[in-house]
């Protein structure tokens, strides 16, 4: 399953560190990574807003793999505070309701790096829409410069354009950063076939293909995100955050979740 995945440099990533039960983390498979996290994932069973626990968690996963040396990008959305298609569908300015939907990125961003520095992890804030008070403009070689320090760089304010998703920001940023693979953050375990909140009987995939998404019309990431990786053979691990230490399983090899790559 890993065999395409590049691995670290040797002798990179210092000591090794302990997860949540007290094991160490498995010899890593990736160098970078790319993080997406909606913003429905980060508000958990709540109806709105930011689940504590749940950015808590996340944040002492990341820092283990950090200390793994293991760079971690992290693009995030919205949805917990405002939901762009949804402004739109009540009669609001489809562009309109986009831009206040990446405001909001920005919020769940500065959030985030809140809590991952209480942790212990250097962060870098990078927006796409110009807010220097709270946030640093996106570059692609200062993003880059900052993983390779060691920072967590999270990218807010999606591509900085209307129409465009948190998914498609994730697979474009990934690409400009040559990140190993995109991991997508969910409140279920992989991709169904149907919402298994809803039906029971909806069936889990432990890997698709990229055109197996687009076919069947999968809710993995938009059409444009899964083009942009399958062109550029980037793969997604669909997981859910809310079980305890996914993101340091999948990191580690373990299968977690959905795999989608390329294949016929």
């Amino acid at each position: 399953m890993w065999d395409k995945m590049r691995r670290p440099a040797p002798g990179g990533g210092g000591r090794r560190p302990q997860t949540h039960g007290g094991q160490p983390m498995s010899e890593p498979r990736f160098k970078r990574v790319l993080l997406k996290l909606s913003g429905e994932a980060l508000m958990g069973d709540a109806g709105y807003g930011i689940d504590p626990a749940i950015i808590e968690d996340l944040a002492a996963q990341i820092r283990t793999v950090r200390d793994a040396g293991i760079e971690v990008a992290i693009v995030v959305g919205g949805g917990n505070i405002f939901r762009g298609i949804a402004g739109s569908a009540q009669g609001m300015d489809r562009a309109q309701a986009d831009y206040i939907g990446m405001l909001a990125t920005v919020m769940n961003a500065l959030a985030i790096q809140d809590v991952l520095e209480k942790a212990g992890v250097f962060t870098r804030v990078m927006s796409a829409i110009e807010m220097r008070s709270v946030a640093e403009p996106y570059i692609r070689r200062r993003a880059i410069r900052h993983l390779e320090k060691g920072r967590v760089v999270i990218f807010a304010a999606g591509t900085g354009n209307p129409y465009f998703t948190t998914d498609t920001t994730a697979a474009l940023r990934a690409l400009e950063i040559d990140a190993d693979c995109i991991m997508k953050a969910t409140r279920v375990d992989g991709v169904y076939d149907d919402d298994p909140r809803v039906n029971p009987d909806a069936v889990r995939f432990d890997e698709l293909t990229y055109m197996d998404v687009l076919r069947r019309g999968l809710k993995v990431m938009d059409s444009t995100a899964i083009t942009l990786a399958m062109d550029n053979d980037l793969p997604i691990i669909v997981f859910n955050i809310q079980d305890d230490g996914n993101i340091i399983r999948a990191l580690s090899g373990e299968h977690v979740g959905t795999i989608v790559r390329g294949g016929n």
